[in-house]
């Protein structure tokens, strides 16, 4: 009765490791699909490589871990306790890697939704500069003076970001202040001549010129041709020099800041008492 009982109950474990072999085999198979499909389908929204292929490790591995503790289960091994473990572990691992984690969520979300790309100038995270890499837990930019920052992907996600060069043209805005004894229509011509003589300004839009502010001291004339992104700081920088060297053939006067000083002498009586 004995041998019949451990026959029975071989035949038992035997079907249970069988089971387990196939749910094993089905899960492991059933994984590499979900993440080929997942692959596919962050290609086709084109997604960074290097993201791609942090997920779909990161997914192989939970669906691996689930087919196993499936398998275990299916054995008559308890995994509540194996269960129990791996989430202990998971949270002390949060805890500890709490910064990365938050670095890698937001460099997630910024190459998901693509605020910038490589190549591109922008402010952000307190710096500003050329995009130069974009990785899962920080960003490299080059600054104008040719130096590298390296920015956690948090502190840009988290403030603004202002990106320089996402559209094509861009509006060069500039404030010409004259004297109040200098003729306004006269100036606002000179400074329209300036800028149709210079081929890189746009046709479209329309570039204005308009007076801003009657300040204590001048009066303010706005300029703001549209150029291309290309062409704004070295266009921007030749409108300041010719607008100056216009105005002074030309008679037009720039105020600046000055302070008289008036010395009064004192009267003899009271200097020599």
């Amino acid at each position: 009765m004995s041998k019949f009982v451990s026959a029975e109950s071989l035949v038992a474990y035997g079907e249970k490791i069988a089971i387990a072999i196939i749910v094993f085999v089905i899960g492991w198979w059933a994984a590499k699909m979900i993440v080929r499909a997942l692959k596919k389908a962050f290609a086709r929204s084109k997604v960074d490589v290097t993201l791609t292929d942090f997920i779909a490790n990161i997914a192989y591995a939970f669906l691996i871990a689930v087919v196993v503790l499936t398998a275990l289960n299916k054995l008559g091994v308890p995994t509540s306790s194996a269960l129990a473990i791996l989430g202990a572990a998971g949270l002390a691992i949060g805890l500890a890697l709490q910064n990365s984690l938050s670095n890698f969520a937001s460099g997630v979300m910024l190459i998901i939704f693509r605020p910038f790309r490589v190549g591109d100038f922008i402010e952000a995270g307190g710096t500003s500069g050329v995009v130069e890499a974009i990785t899962i837990f920080s960003t490299a930019l080059r600054t104008s003076d040719n130096k590298e920052v390296t920015v956690p992907n948090a502190q840009i996600h988290k403030g603004v970001i202002v990106n320089y060069s996402a559209k094509e043209n861009r509006r060069i805005d500039l404030i010409f202040s004259i004297g109040y004894d200098d003729d306004i229509q006269k100036a606002k011509q000179i400074l329209q001549l300036v800028l149709d003589n210079e081929s890189r300004i746009l046709k479209d839009p329309v570039a204005t010129i308009m007076v801003v502010e009657l300040g204590d001291h001048s009066i303010d004339i706005a300029t703001k041709p549209w150029v291309l992104n290309s062409d704004y700081g070295v266009v921007k920088s030749d409108l300041l020099e010719k607008v100056k060297l216009i105005f002074d053939k030309n008679g037009i006067s720039i105020p600046y800041m000055q302070q008289d000083v008036h010395i009064k002498s004192a009267p003899k009586g009271l200097l020599n008492s």
